[in-house]
C-alpha cells in the first residue's frame, strides 16, 4: 500500500508529491494500482524509491509517531498543524483577497480561486474544532477505557472525518489545477506569488495533517 510505505519510509512523501500520487486520502491502495492509474511504469517508481531510500536512510525518529502513543500524537496533531491552520489560514486569506481585487479582471481564474480557497477555509477550520471538542477526546477515553459501544460510535465518528478529508483533498486538487501547479503567470506580482507558494505550502501541511490521522491514529480504532 502507498501509505505502508510513507509509514516506513516518510521522505516517500515527498516523492509522492511530486509525482501527484495521494498518499494520504487514497494511501490505502497498492502501488502497482497507483502506477497503472497514473499511466507510470511501476518498475520506474520502485527504482525511484530505492534510490531516495539509499540516499536518505530511515532514522528511529522518522518513523516515531508509528509507535507513539494517541495521546502523544493527538498533542503533536493539535499544535503543529491545527495551530498551524489557525496561525496561517487568516494570513492567506488576506493574500488571496487582495490578488483576486487587484488582478481578478485580468486573471478570470482568481474568481475560482477565491471561491475554493474560502471554502476549504471554512471546511478546516470547522474540522479541527469539532476534533479538538469531541472526537479527540472520545478516542482518548477510549484509549483509556475500551468497549464495544464505545469502539461503534468511534467507527462512525471516524468515516465522517475521513470523509470530510476526502472533501479537503478535491478542494485542493481544485486548487492545484486552476493554479496551473500554482504557477504564477510571469507578470506576478510579488503578493500574486507569495500567495500561490502559501497555498502550495498549505496543500503540502494538509497532506502530512491527514496522513497522520488517516494512516496512523484512525487505523488504531478500526
Amino acid at each position: 500500500m502507498v501509505r505502508d510505505i510513507v509509514l516506513q519510509f516518510p521522505k516517500a512523501a515527498d516523492y509522492f508529491k511530486g509525482q501527484r500520487i495521494d498518499f494520504c486520502c487514497g494511501g490505502a491502495k497498492p502501488l502497482a494500482e497507483v502506477a497503472a492509474e497514473k499511466g507510470i511504469d511501476p518498475e520506474t517508481l520502485l527504482a525511484d524509491l530505492h534510490k531516495l531510500l539509499k540516499e536518505h536512510p530511515v532514522l528511529d525518529v522518522d518513523t516515531a509517531w508509528n509507535e507513539a502513543s494517541s495521546a502523544e500524537l493527538v498533542e503533536y496533531i493539535v499544535n503543529k498543524h491545527h495551530r498551524y491552520l489557525r496561525e496561517e489560514l487568516p494570513l492567506i486569506s488576506q493574500n488571496v483577497t487582495k490578488v483576486f481585487r487587484v488582478h481578478g479582471e485580468d486573471s478570470l481564474h482568481l474568481g475560482e480561486v477565491y471561491r475554493l480557497f474560502n471554502l476549504l477555509r471554512e471546511d478546516l477550520l470547522q474540522h479541527t474544532a469539532k476534533e479538538e471538542e469531541s472526537e479527540f477526546p472520545k478516542m482518548l477515553a477510549y484509549s483509556e477505557n475500551p468497549s464495544e459501544e464505545g469502539l461503534a460510535e468511534l467507527r462512525g465518528l471516524l468515516h465522517t472525518l475521513e470523509e470530510e478529508h476526502d472533501g479537503a483533498g478535491e478542494i485542493l486538487r481544485e486548487l492545484r489545477r486552476v493554479t496551473n501547479d500554482f504557477t504564477p503567470p510571469e507578470h506576478a506580482c510579488t503578493t500574486y506569488r507569495l500567495t500561490y507558494a502559501r497555498l502550495e505550502e498549505l496543500e503540502g501541511m494538509t497532506f502530512e495533517h491527514v496522513h497522520l490521522e488517516n494512516n496512523i491514529l484512525f487505523l488504531r480504532y478500526q
